[in-house]
């Protein structure tokens, strides 16, 4: 058995543990944003402002389905986790086995919704005549890519729930470069429009999921998976349907809540549209290590609870605190001297009356989400520890107040406040969270066994673990 691919978080310092877990799923995070952007930033410097909106008005609707199956695909490595955690390998091979047949339906039935009905969303949304072809021929593509996005997901999940969070970012960084060079070839040689980005996104996504596949056929004897592991078993299917699904419909819940907010920027035009755009983007990139912290946290939470740990999970959520709280001021002084150089690469420089009013509202927009980030932190630090210790259903309940907020937003103040309601609407939906998840996490502790003081979570020391 090749233990030495895996990682035990069982044992040592929580705070070593997190980290050596945590930036290699940053780094893998950051160039998986990397080559969403370069898409935007290739489409705003040769087709123009309005092909940049139109990419990027779909960003919400692209969070409602790609969130869906990424969540379903978290969901189910928890599981894995719990079983590794308790060295019960058959167990986990079984549910492995198992994830394959529910992968394989949802991909299928989800592509085929989406792809039938791309138009038809496209129209609710209220997507302006001059940027609707521009959105279309992107986001059929990305939908059409769902098997792929799925594929990946499904199999880094199941390779970070053994502990090992290199191996994803190796082959991301590879399809990342594949995507630039892809992006370039498609758009500015091949003069494919925002079609090009699609296909370029779509190839990349396909070739890091085999590589993760070939990758775990040859370094896991773990997961060598026999007839009988990969045979269909209703009491293994509803345990990752009962951890999947909550976790997808919470990505889901909160992405409807975009959805309207982005419907209401809609309506502001195209110049919005591009600056919430770049904007939006820049905040993805910054916000990277808290998705990274989310991750690990579920993956940290799930071996322990499986060992029977519960004072350590309490621990790694200290030490995620303290660290998303450093990283929370450093983020925003960079970017308070450095955004608006980067919201620059997203707009042609030849058309600087178009540039002099899109970067300062996308550096509005950034700046106002950066300052708000330690409710974020708690957000994903939160959730996912929750979501790790077996408890998914509340995190759709904590997708519902974020999909509130936006929802609130949206429909009522950005018509009437304009563009700086749209900046204040995820730091709203994220507060609106907190109020939530803060409650609901120690109930979750109390219920594994461990009662942590309530204060302890908003200090840096450590306690007794």
């Amino acid at each position: 058995m090749a233990e030495n691919q895996t990682k035990d978080l069982t044992v040592g310092s929580p705070m070593r543990l997190v980290l050596s877990f945590m930036l290699p799923l940053t780094f893998g995070l950051l160039f998986q944003q990397f080559y969403s952007m370069v898409d935007t930033v290739v489409v705003g410097k040769f087709l123009g402002v309005d092909a940049l909106a139109g990419v990027g008005s779909t960003g919400s609707v692209n969070f409602l389905v790609l969130g869906l199956c990424n969540g379903i695909c978290a969901g189910f490595a928890i599981p894995v986790a719990q079983k590794f955690g308790q060295r019960d390998y058959e167990g986990l091979r079984r549910f492995v086995g198992n994830m394959i047949w529910l992968g394989t339906v949802i991909a299928l039935v989800v592509t085929l919704a989406t792809t039938v009905l791309c138009r038809q969303i496209l129209s609710w949304m209220d997507t302006p005549e001059d940027t609707f072809a521009y959105a279309y021929d992107y986001i059929f593509l990305i939908f059409l890519g769902i098997p792929a996005t799925m594929l990946y997901n499904l199999l880094s999940g199941i390779i970070r729930s053994l502990g090992d969070s290199k191996t994803p970012l190796f082959f991301l960084i590879l399809s990342s470069l594949l995507n630039v060079g892809l992006d370039v070839l498609f758009i500015v040689t091949f003069r494919m429009g925002v079609a090009g980005a699609g296909w370029a996104t779509l190839l990349s996504q396909l070739i890091s999921g085999l590589l993760c596949l070939a990758y775990m056929a040859r370094k896991f004897p773990i997961l060598r998976l026999s007839r009988e592991d990969i045979r269909f078993r209703a009491a293994f299917a509803r345990r990752l349907l009962t951890m999947g699904l909550p976790m997808g419909l919470q990505y889901s819940i909160t992405a409807i809540g975009s959805i309207l907010l982005q419907t209401a920027v809609n309506g502001l035009g195209s110049t919005a549209m591009a600056a919430v755009t770049a904007g939006s983007k820049m905040n993805l990139l910054c916000a990277c290590p808290f998705d990274a912290m989310g991750t690990t946290a579920a993956t940290y939470a799930g071996q322990n609870l499986g060992a029977g740990k519960p004072e350590r999970i309490h621990q790694g959520v200290l030490d995620c605190t303290l660290l998303g709280v450093v990283y929370s001021v450093l983020i925003y002084f960079a970017m308070y001297f450095g955004g608006r150089n980067l919201s620059m690469l997203f707009l042609d420089a030849k058309n600087q009356a178009a540039a002099d009013v899109i970067v300062p509202l996308s550096q509005q927009f950034l700046l106002t989400c950066i300052a708000f980030y330690v409710p974020l932190l708690f957000v994903n630090l939160l959730r996912f520890t929750i979501q790790g210790l077996g408890f998914s259903e509340l995190a759709v309940i904590a997708g519902v107040f974020e999909m509130v907020a936006r929802g609130v937003f949206g429909l009522c103040l950005v018509p009437w406040l304009g563009f700086s309601a749209v900046c204040y609407a995820s730091p709203a939906a994220w507060i609106m969270a907190d109020l939530f998840l803060f409650p609901a996490y120690f109930h979750c502790m109390k219920k594994r066994g461990y009662k942590p003081e309530p204060v302890a979570i908003l200090h840096p020391f450590r306690v007794k673990s």
